[in-house]
């Protein structure tokens, strides 16, 4: 499926593809998109079911990542650094998986899905409510997340999002059905994949031993917390993160 997407910067100058996370679009790179266009060909895209970009009939990170593979390659992108925020942290590592790709940079998104399905389960009757308890579950989790993000970001990215209660449900299917056993075996299948330079940038910290984990699965990954940032912390601190992305892109270009 070819996505909505807008592409910036200049063709001969090194590519990057933003993802977007769960009930988010594109929009929420605004910030960004321009400084990043100024040394950069930026492709940032809207997820099926999200944003401007159809409906789908799956849901999950392979579907996704498809999609974004697909619309990259319509634009002749290749080798580029993907950069996934949320579910996008969880697209671009699928991405990295199934296609070419130079490196991948996962922001605030666990790998560790099973450690998910517990807190996922308490807003599971309010997500498979009716329409008032789904927006309810929705505004709930998010609320907990914002952290120290202005008050100014959290309304823009209030009025940018689209939560369709059949979207939602569709790509949190696998977590709500599937054993926590299942859920590793699904992750470590797909992470094995992964070859490419791999920064996961945390604002909430995933818990104990994590990092030790994903460096297992990953032996290409660097683990880095950002302490009390919230679950954008390339929002919180935009400077900050673009610092880093360059940093990263230099080391991959070794």
């Amino acid at each position: 499926m070819l996505l909505a997407h807008e592409l910036t910067g200049h063709l001969s100058n090194p590519s990057l593809v933003l993802i977007h996370g769960i009930t988010d679009s594109r929009a929420m790179w605004h910030p960004l998109v321009h400084r990043l266009a100024a040394g950069h060909q930026v492709l940032a895209v809207d997820l099926r079911g999200h944003g401007s970009s159809e409906p789908g009939d799956a849901y999950d990170p392979i579907s996704y990542a498809s999609d974004v593979v697909e619309t990259a390659a319509s634009l002749g992108i290749a080798d580029a650094i993907v950069v996934g925020h949320s579910l996008g942290g969880v697209v671009a590592s699928a991405v990295a998986a199934i296609a070419p790709c130079r490196a991948v940079v996962n922001i605030d998104q666990p790998l560790r899905l099973s450690g998910f399905k517990d807190a996922l389960g308490q807003l599971e009757p309010m997500l498979k409510g009716d329409a008032e308890s789904f927006q309810q579950g929705i505004d709930l989790m998010f609320g907990a997340m914002y952290g120290p993000l202005e008050e100014s970001e959290q309304a823009r990215l209030h009025a940018q999002r689209r939560a369709d209660q059949a979207v939602v449900l569709g790509t949190w299917a696998s977590v709500f059905e599937s054993t926590e056993a299942e859920l590793d075996a699904t992750v470590e299948a797909l992470a094995g994949a992964i070859t490419v330079p791999y920064l996961a940038l945390h604002g909430i910290d995933p818990g104990p031993g994590y990092a030790e984990w994903l460096q297992r699965l990953v032996p290409t990954a660097t683990f880095e917390l950002w302490p009390e940032t919230g679950h954008y912390p390339h929002l919180v601190h935009p400077d900050g993160f673009l610092d880093r992305l360059a940093a990263f892109e230099a080391q991959v270009r070794g």
